[in-house]
């Protein structure tokens, strides 16, 4: 039977076809931004499905007698969905795990060695032309990536890929948390388990790869900044909200720590004032972890995959946890 799909914002042009080809209606919508809540809902009025993307906003009122059967996002991360008040209204939530595995943990280590390193303002001074001549003692130094601690909070899928490319590729020493034990890792990258106190003490780099939730925004706070290292970076390619950004500007600007590699952001697309004052101490990129060509394509490819599925009576590939 057809079914009507709304699709919020611009996807690739062959998941439509896909989705018209199976004999359903597609409405897109073609949004230039994430929508709200309240479009949200007067777009899905009389719709079986709902193809989003992370900076859609679906609360609780979306989901009120809803004729919705399937929301799929185009994300791993869904903290943008009420999940539970879809689950009460017996909407299945899908995402798109495991497909941007490789290209965030490509990103993670680009950042983290694009801090260490100076690259931007290394960039910025050759092309302004103010370099001059070689120089034994030349400031800014970089730091060592090669054999240094790399503490990794949340240690999933993303972090485990992270984990691999620094221990394999830069013989870093592997230090985790994470809510279970992952002795596979332990095995396998020599990775020992910390509570997040005293891993934050012993890294070099911080890099972070937890979800979302009540219990870990900002995570990284005044605090948690204060026990790490003055010669410490922090990465962040998991969600913005893990950072508190007053509090990480104040300690890149005292010097507190050595800098930060960022792709996500509180209130992305906004970054706070403080933070963009931090100049070359802060490298920021625009959330695009998951941004390569054949990443993005399997990401759609995965939701309409779920869409097709639960539309057909077939138990989704990827429904939330």
């Amino acid at each position: 039977m057809a079914a009507k799909i709304v699709v919020t914002q611009p996807v690739h042009p062959e998941a439509l076809d896909r989705l018209r080809a199976a004999g359903h209606e597609v409405v897109a919508l073609d949004s230039p931004r994430g929508l709200p809540a309240d479009e949200v809902r007067k777009a899905t009025d009389g719709a079986d499905a709902l193809l989003s993307q992370l900076t859609d906003r679906l609360t609780a009122d979306v989901f009120e007698k809803t004729s919705l059967r399937i929301v799929a996002t185009i994300a791993t991360g869904y903290d943008n969905i009420d999940a539970r008040a879809a689950s009460e209204a017996g909407v299945v939530v899908t995402h798109t795990p495991d497909v941007l595995t490789d290209a965030t943990a490509d990103l993670a280590m680009t950042l983290m060695l694009a801090v260490a390193r100076h690259i931007p303002e290394s960039d910025t001074t050759v092309r302004s032309g103010t370099t001059g001549p070689f120089r034994l003692l030349h400031e800014p130094m970089g730091i060592d990536i090669s054999g240094a601690t790399l503490g990794i909070v949340g240690l999933g899928r993303i972090g485990e890929a992270v984990a691999q490319r620094a221990h394999f590729g830069f013989g870093m020493k592997i230090l985790y948390t994470a809510r279970s034990q992952h002795s596979a890792a332990e095995e396998r990258f020599a990775a020992e388990r910390l509570p997040l106190e005293q891993l934050l003490a012993q890294s070099d780099v911080v890099s972070l790869h937890a979800p979302l939730t009540d219990e870990t925004r900002h995570l990284i706070n005044r605090e948690s900044l204060s026990l790490m290292r003055p010669n410490a970076i922090l990465v962040n390619t998991g969600r913005g909200g893990l950072v508190s950004e007053v509090d990480l500007a104040a300690a890149l600007q005292s010097g507190q720590i050595a800098g930060a590699g960022l792709d996500v952001f509180e209130n992305e697309p906004d970054v706070h004032p403080d933070l963009l004052a931090c100049g070359p101490r802060a490298v920021l990129t625009p959330h695009v972890g998951s941004a390569t060509a054949k990443t993005r394509a399997a990401m759609t490819a995965l939701a309409v995959d779920n869409i097709l599925a639960v539309l057909a009576g077939d138990p989704p590939r990827n429904p939330v946890p």
